[in-house]
C-alpha cells in the first residue's frame, strides 16, 4: 500500500485560527500537530505578553527550531502540521530549509475580523490591537504559487477540506 507524508505550515497573523485549523487539518490527515507558539523562548513570551512585538532577532532561534522540526519529520517520512505566523518571505524561506517541499496554508482575514477574534480570546499571551497592527504591517502575504490562501470567513472544516483537495500526494516508501 502506498501512503503519503506531508510537512505543512499553517500561517497567518494572530487571530487567524492557525492552531484551530491546524489541529483539524492534522487530525484529518493523521498527522502530528505542533503549535509554533509553544516553541518561543520565555523571553519572547514575556515580550509579547507585555504588548511588545517581536523583531527579526527575536524570531531567529524560534524559526530555526521550527525548521529543525520540519526536517526531523521529513527525515522520518512522517506528516506534521505546524502553526506559525510565517509573516515574512524570509521566515518562510527559513522554514523551507527544513523541507523544500513544505506546503503552506495561508489563513487570510480582514483587520476587523482579526481584531474581533482577538478581543474574544482569553488566556493567550498576544495582547493589544497595536500588536495586531504590527503583525499586519510586517505581513508579506505569500504569492499564489507559494501557498494556498483561504479566507478565515470560511468555517474551519471547509478550510481543511479545501486545503486537502490541493495536496498533491508525495509518495513515500512502503515498509513491509
Amino acid at each position: 500500500m502506498t501512503t503519503y507524508s506531508h510537512r505543512i505550515l499553517v500561517m497567518g497573523v494572530s487571530g487567524s485560527g492557525k492552531s484551530h485549523v491546524g489541529h483539524q487539518l492534522a487530525a484529518t490527515l493523521g498527522a502530528t500537530f505542533i503549535d509554533g507558539d509553544d516553541h518561543h523562548s520565555p523571553a519572547n513570551v514575556a515580550k509579547m505578553a507585555s504588548g511588545t512585538p517581536l523583531n527579526d532577532d527575536d524570531r531567529r532561534d524560534w524559526l530555526s527550531t521550527l525548521a529543525e522540526l520540519f526536517a526531523d519529520y521529513k527525515a522520518r517520512d512522517e506528516s506534521v502540521v505546524i502553526a506559525c505566523s510565517g509573516l515574512k518571505q524570509r521566515y518562510r524561506d527559513r522554514l523551507r530549509e527544513g523541507d523544500s517541499a513544505l506546503r503552506i496554508l495561508y489563513l487570510a482575514g480582514t483587520h476587523e475580523l482579526l481584531r474581533e477574534r482577538l478581543e474574544t480570546r482569553a488566556g493567550h499571551f498576544f495582547k493589544g490591537d497595536s500588536m495586531l497592527a504590527s503583525q499586519l504591517a510586517d505581513l508579506e502575504p505569500p504569492a499564489g504559487d507559494e501557498a494556498v490562501t483561504l479566507s478565515i470567513s470560511l468555517a474551519p472544516n471547509e478550510i481543511v477540506e479545501r486545503f486537502i483537495a490541493t495536496l498533491a500526494p508525495e509518495p513515500r516508501r512502503s515498509i513491509g
